[in-house]
C-alpha cells in the first residue's frame, strides 16, 4: 500500500558549508521546522558508526540552543545498505514481492566461497593462465582462499563504483567505459575478469545471474521513473550527512528517490569557490555550477595542471581529486532552490571563516579563500612552532607506539582545557581492526582509579573481530600456523563457553596462571 506524501515537498536539496558543526545546527533546525509525521522516524546515512554516534549526541546535547535534550526516532544507516533496501521496496513496487533477495548473492562474504569452488575447474583454460601461474605448487590452498577473497573484493568495488562495465560484461563486451562514454577493450591479459564475472553468474543459475548491484540498479531506475507515490518502505525524508564522497549509482538512486522523498545532502565542502577547473583532466566539464568563481582566477585551468600550484591551494590541487569528482558528480544532480532555506532565514551554502589564530585557522582560510601560496606568505606572519601547537607531526616506529604518543598528548590537552572532554574527541586510523587490539592494550590499562584512565569506544569494526566466540574460533583456526604461546591459550579460556566446554570455573584461571607461570611455560 503507497503512502502517502505528506507536507514535505519532494526533491533534492544540496546544503554545503566548511563546517560539520554549522551543518549539523542547519539540519537540526530544519528537521524542527519542518517536521516529520508522528512516529515517522528520521532516516540519516552517514559513513561511518562514530560520525553516526557524534551526530546523534550532537542532536541530544543541551546547552548551546542547538540540541533538543533527547535523540529519539532517528534510524541511522550505512549507504550500501539503504541503497538495497530502496532497490527491494521501489523494484517490488512495480514487478511484485520476491524480485529481489533480502540478500544478494554477490555480496562480497559470499561472493568469496562460490569464487574458491570456481577456481580449479578453470585453470587448465588458457584464458585463465595468470591465475593458474599464482596458484601453482597451493597444496594446502592458502593462495585460493587469498586469492578468492580479494576478486570477492575487486568484484564487491566494482558492483559499487563501475556498475557499467559489469552490465558490458554481462552482454558479452569485453570492454571498459572510459569518461565521456568513450569504452576501451580490456587489456588481453586482464582478459580473464570478464570471463570469470559471467562463470560466477552461469553458476548462480536462472533468476539469480542478474542479481547484483550493477543489474539491479538498472531495474532500479526503470521501476523508480514509473513512481508515482512514495512506496510505504521508503522514508518521507533521507538525509545523506557527512559523507565525503559518494559513487555515482548511489546519486542516482539519491536522484531517483527524490521524486517522491525529501532527499537533503549536508555536503562538507572546505572551499567557497568553484575549485572545479582544479582538476588534472582533459575533460572539458560544461555543468553550471553555483558557487562563484574566485575574483582574477583564469579560465581553461584544467589545461594547464602545470599551472595549479600558481592560482590554487596546492593542497586542493594536489590532494583533492575525490572531493573535486565528487562536486562533478553533484552538480550532474543538483536542482536546489536557493529559495528554499528562506523559512530559516540562512543561505543554503553556509561557509565560514575559521578563527585565524593558529596555524591550523589560517590553513583552513586558505582553503576556504582559495588563496594561492604567494598570497598566503603576504597574508600570515611567521608562526612561532613553539607557540602553536594546533597542527603536529609525530614520527613513530609502530602503531603501538603512535598509540603511545597518542594517549600521552590527549592526556595533556585535557590537562591544558578544562572544558575538554573525551567526547569530544574522534581518532581516526588506517584500519580499525588493525588497530583495536592495540588501542585496547594502551588505552586500557589504567583502571578508572588511575588519573591517566580516560573512557574510549572503538567504533566500526567487523563481528569478526569483536564477537569473543568469532573471534576464538579465528584463533582456533590458526594454532596450526601459531607457537602455542601460554598467553593464548589463557585468553581462549577467558571466553565462558570454552570454559564450559572443558568443565572450567572462572576461578580455575588464576590456578591455571599460576602453575604455567610455576613451570615456566611460554610456547609449546
Amino acid at each position: 500500500m503507497p503512502a502517502q506524501l505528506g507536507s514535505l515537498n519532494p526533491g533534492l536539496m544540496i546544503l554545503q558549508g566548511n563546517r560539520l558543526e554549522d551543518l549539523r545546527d542547519l539540519l537540526t533546525e530544519w528537521i524542527k521546522t519542518e517536521p516529520l509525521q508522528p512516529l515517522e522516524d528520521e532516516t540519516i546515512l552517514v559513513q561511518s558508526n562514530g560520525i553516526a554516534q557524534w551526530l546523534k549526541t550532537s542532536i541530544a546535547t543541551t546547552g548551546d540552543g542547538n540540541g533538543h535534550g533527547v535523540c529519539l526516532g532517528i534510524e541511522v544507516s550505512l549507504p550500501a545498505r539503504f541503497q538495497w533496501q530502496a532497490y527491494r521496496s521501489v523494484i517490488e513496487t512495480n514487478e511484485g514481492v520476491g524480485a529481489v533477495p533480502v540478500t544478494s548473492p554477490y555480496d562480497k562474504n559470499r561472493l568469496r566461497w562460490r569464487i574458491m569452488a570456481l577456481l580449479p575447474t578453470l585453470l587448465t583454460e588458457p584464458l585463465f593462465a595468470p591465475l593458474a601461474h599464482y596458484l601453482r605448487n597451493d597444496q594446502e590452498k592458502s593462495r585460493q582462499f587469498q586469492l578468492a577473497e580479494q576478486l570477492a573484493d575487486l568484484f564487491d568495488q566494482y558492483q559499487v563504483y563501475r556498475a557499467d562495465w559489469l552490465n558490458d560484461w554481462d552482454a558479452g563486451r569485453d570492454q571498459l567505459r572510459l569518461a565521456g562514454g568513450r569504452a576501451t577493450p580490456v587489456p588481453d591479459e586482464q582478459r580473464w575478469q570478464p570471463a570469470l564475472w559471467r562463470r560466477i553468474g552461469e553458476s548462480l543459475g536462472t533468476g539469480r545471474a542478474d542479481t547484483h548491484r550493477a543489474a539491479i540498479h538498472q531495474r532500479f531506475l526503470g521501476a523508480a521513473h514509473h513512481l508515482s507515490e512514495r512506496p510505504e518502505a521508503l522514508p518521507e525524508r533521507i538525509v545523506v550527512f557527512g559523507i565525503s564522497s559518494l559513487p555515482q549509482p548511489m546519486l542516482e538512486t539519491l536522484g531517483a528517490l527524490s521524486g517522491v522523498s525529501e532527499v537533503i545532502l549536508c555536503l562538507l565542502n572546505p572551499c567557497q569557490y568553484d575549485w572545479s577547473e582544479i582538476i588534472e583532466t582533459q575533460e572539458v566539464l560544461r555543468q553550471q555550477r553555483r558557487l562563484r568563481r574566485r575574483q582574477g582566477m583564469p579560465t581553461g585551468l584544467h589545461q594547464q595542471p602545470e599551472q595549479l600550484h600558481l592560482h590554487a591551494h596546492p593542497l586542493l590541487a594536489a590532494w583533492g581529486k575525490q572531493g573535486r569528482d565528487y562536486l562533478q558528480l553533484l552538480s550532474e544532480h543538483d536542482h536546489t532552490d536557493l529559495t528554499a532555506m528562506q523559512a530559516l532565514q540562512q543561505p543554503v551554502d553556509f561557509f565560514s571563516e575559521p578563527t585565524t589564530d593558529t596555524l591550523l585557522g589560517q590553513l583552513q582560510s586558505d582553503i576556504l579563500n582559495l588563496r594561492p601560496l604567494d598570497e598566503t606568505r603576504d597574508a600570515w606572519p611567521p608562526v612561532s612552532a613553539d607557540r602553536d601547537n594546533a597542527i603536529r607531526f609525530h614520527r613513530c616506529q609502530s602503531p603501538q607506539r603512535e598509540l603511545e604518543v597518542l594517549h600521552d598528548t590527549l592526556l595533556a590537552a585535557f590537562d591544558q582545557d578544562a572544558e575538554l572532554t573525551p567526547r569530544d574527541v574522534m581518532v581516526m586510523v588506517p584500519d580499525i581492526n588493525e588497530y583495536a587490539p592495540i588501542i585496547d592494550a594502551v588505552f586500557g590499562q589504567f583502571t578508572y582509579r588511575d588519573r591517566r584512565s580516560m573512557p574510549y569506544h572503538i567504533a566500526d569494526q567487523g563481528r569478526r573481530h569483536r564477537e569473543p566466540l568469532l573471534v576464538a574460533l579465528e584463533a582456533l583456526l590458526s594454532l596450526p600456523r601459531s607457537r602455542f604461546r601460554a598467553s593464548e591459550i589463557l585468553d581462549l579460556l577467558d571466553i565462558p563457553p570454552l570454559r564450559a566446554r572443558f568443565g572450567l570455573a572462572e576461578g580455575d584461571l588464576d590456578t591455571l596462571k599460576r602453575w604455567i607461570e610455576g613451570a615456566n611455560i611460554r610456547w609449546g
